[in-house]
């Protein structure tokens, strides 16, 4: 892709260290950066609460940390030879405790000075003269970069409702509003997220998301599990965590409960409202519990139709649903609860708000499940939302905002 940008070089802020053990977009969006740019990815350092703290789940994080402030171990780890990570040598303090105001900012520029000179001395290390800066939605911690680094464009990066977020909540109502009109840039992985960047920063884009669809072949010859030889078809199917936060109770005991005749499949691990709901007594209804990721594609090969039943609420409004392209990329007719989010799938993907929308959505999706023109486009669609693509849409957004500033 041929774009004139004003640096070769990348300076990422995450959310999550490179060490987590899950996945990220911002690891994958450094990873495909890496390809044609030098990426520098700072780790979120030490804060005083997690140190005193000392749980269990963080006590890796902590120790090499620990091993990093005492000279044991390089800040620097070479992931490949165009990616750095580098995790600071200091303690930040832990607070989000402060009443939000002018006592909070202060000790937040506090935190970032310290930061700051960390990466000014990673910038000389790796000799970075100039670089873009990409915060990963890391709101208070590096709310000063843009000032204390004085990159040559700086973007922030949309892909959750933080906000929503009791942690993000109390302080991130009045901050992020703030670091989003002061980067150059926004950046969003859905329609929901760049139109509320876009409330207070007009260079706001929407960049799509990428999905890791390598196992979902629809071409691979496929075992039907054990637990489903004996369900009959139809089979509506749903997988992901069965969580109420996430997902409409309400609907799916409706929906189950008026089409006794279609044979309703659950793979995922199920929160306490799930186990005590009624679907557990509907004999249509099948919950055959967690998979491992690589045997996921086994069993949404055997759905006739494949379902998203969303519940509408300020954390899950905004999200991507990458299952739907896991969905898609098996070329399975899909419906799904209609958000803002969801606009990017009209087109490929049936959209209900209610449950007789479902009801009549599913049945026309069985009607179109060995349709090959339509399967085969619902394959494509889901493989254009590659990394590859999500970073170009990125990279022609930087462009095209300093486009527009040099026509002011």
């Amino acid at each position: 892709m041929s774009l004139r940008l004003p640096s070769q070089n990348f300076v990422i802020f995450g959310q999550q260290p490179w060490d987590t053990p899950i996945g990220s977009n911002c690891k994958n969006i450094a990873l495909e950066l890496s390809k044609n740019f030098n990426v520098l990815y700072v780790n979120i350092p030490l804060d005083r609460f997690t140190i005193l703290r000392n749980s269990p789940n963080d006590r890796k994080h902590i120790e090499y940390r620990k091993s990093v402030l005492k000279g044991k171990i390089k800040p620097f780890e070479n992931i490949n030879n165009r990616l750095i990570t580098f995790t600071p040598r200091v303690v930040l303090e832990s607070i989000n405790w402060l009443p939000d105001g002018a006592l909070f900012d202060f000790f937040n520029k506090i935190n970032n000075r310290r930061q700051a000179k960390e990466v000014q001395f990673a910038l000389k290390h790796v000799g970075f003269k100039d670089f873009i800066l990409f915060n990963d939605s890391d709101m208070f911690r590096s709310f000063y970069m843009k000032e204390l680094l004085n990159p040559v464009f700086s973007i922030y990066y949309s892909r959750d409702n933080l906000i929503s977020i009791d942690y993000f909540k109390k302080h991130g109502t009045r901050i992020e509003p703030l670091l989003i009109a002061k980067s150059d840039m926004a950046a969003a992985n859905s329609i929901y997220l760049k139109n509320y960047c876009a409330k207070y920063n007009p260079n706001s884009y929407y960049i799509g998301q990428g999905c890791e669809l390598d196992l979902f072949d629809p071409e691979k010859s496929y075992e039907k599990p054990v637990e489903m030889q004996h369900i009959q078809r139809p089979i509506i199917g749903y997988i992901g965590a069965l969580l109420k936060l996430r997902l409409d109770l309400a609907l799916l005991e409706k929906i189950a409960k008026d089409r006794p005749n279609w044979q309703f499949v659950f793979v995922g691990p199920e929160d306490e409202h799930f186990k005590a709901s009624p679907l557990h007594q509907m004999p249509n209804v099948h919950f055959l519990g967690p998979r491992k990721p690589e045997e996921l594609p086994r069993y949404l090969y055997f759905f006739d139709v494949a379902i998203n039943p969303q519940e509408i609420n300020p954390m899950t409004i905004g999200n991507y649903p990458r299952k739907i392209d896991e969905y898609l990329a098996m070329g399975k007719p899909t419906v799904a609860t209609r958000t803002e989010a969801m606009e990017a799938f009209d087109g490929y993907v049936h959209l209900a708000t209610t449950a007789e929308e479902y009801l009549t959505l599913i049945e026309k999706a069985l009607l179109e499940k060995d349709d090959n023109d339509l399967k085969a486009r619902r394959i494509a669609f889901a493989h254009s939302h590659s990394w590859e693509n999500s970073v170009n849409d990125m990279l022609s957004g930087i462009e095209e905002t300093l486009k527009k500033k040099k026509l002011k």
